[in-house]
């Protein structure tokens, strides 16, 4: 690098994590599933501390409604894809780091093209219930260390954001579905996942996703969101917090991991 060095970079956190924390960091090999709301600073984060080998996989463009709270959701961004835009700013964070963007959408259709095995985390962001559920099972069944996002939406309150096993989640309508499926194919549920005890708000307002204002300007593409049966409003102050608590499961499992 022609302006600092990555050793200058990581300094603060090389001071409280330490040298060989750091070093397992810069090797682990992470992939993302989802970067909106939660996704998009959960990937920050783990860049900024020093993830050097990070994938995302996301399908879906940047829409208007997106801009107050995901990472990349600039108006200067508007219809580009999110993974792409936001791979583009975490090159800017740290040149040297491997990005991997991927502008896929993961469903039965898709998930033979990710070889999970070859990461060491899993992070799933994902909104679709079915498709998440298939991300949760398959990452268990690679070996790699799953760690998972449950309900943002709707909630006000980070204070009330907790990272459990999936099985000792309450409160949380996404995390008991998934509880439900996970336990109607047999599949385990003591995955670490980031939740919310505050039960959800109704909506304040009529949503009007699904018409013009999740459209793409000059795009035939139309944002997932649009498609959707039912959107639930959400706030940076929530999902923020919900991305950097699944970026510090890994972080923190590293750690514990070097220090074993």
């Amino acid at each position: 690098m022609s302006i600092a060095t990555a050793k200058q970079f990581f300094h603060r956190t090389e001071l409280v994590l330490g040298a060989r924390v750091l070093e397992r960091l810069k090797n682990s090999k992470v992939i993302l599933f989802g970067v909106g709301g939660v996704g998009s600073w959960c990937a920050e984060a783990l860049i900024r501390t020093g993830i050097s080998h990070l994938t995302i996989v996301d399908a879906d463009l940047i829409c208007p409604t997106n801009v107050n709270r995901q990472r990349q959701a600039l108006a200067k961004n508007i219809a580009h894809p999110k993974a792409e835009a936001l791979a583009g700013m975490l090159r800017e964070i740290n040149p040297e780091a491997e990005i991997t963007a991927h502008k896929v959408l993961y469903s039965a259709e898709t998930c033979d093209q990710f070889k999970l095995e070859e990461y060491d985390y899993v992070l799933d962001a994902i909104d679709s219930l079915k498709d998440k559920v298939l991300l949760i099972q398959k990452a268990q069944e690679s070996g790699a260390t799953l760690f998972a996002s449950m309900g943002a939406a709707a909630k006000v309150d980070p204070t009330q954001i907790r990272t459990v096993p999936l099985d000792k989640t309450k409160h949380c309508p996404l995390a008991r579905n998934v509880r439900k499926l996970l336990s109607k194919a047999g599949t385990p549920m003591k995955f670490l996942c980031v939740y919310s005890e505050e039960f959800p708000s109704e909506p304040q307002s009529e949503s009007f996703c699904g018409s013009t204002i999740c459209a793409c300007p000059d795009k035939e593409e139309v944002n997932l969101c649009a498609k959707k049966a039912r959107i639930n409003g959400s706030l940076i102050q929530v999902t923020a917090p919900f991305g950097f608590a699944l970026a510090a499961l890994v972080i923190n499992d590293i750690t514990a991991k070097t220090k074993e």
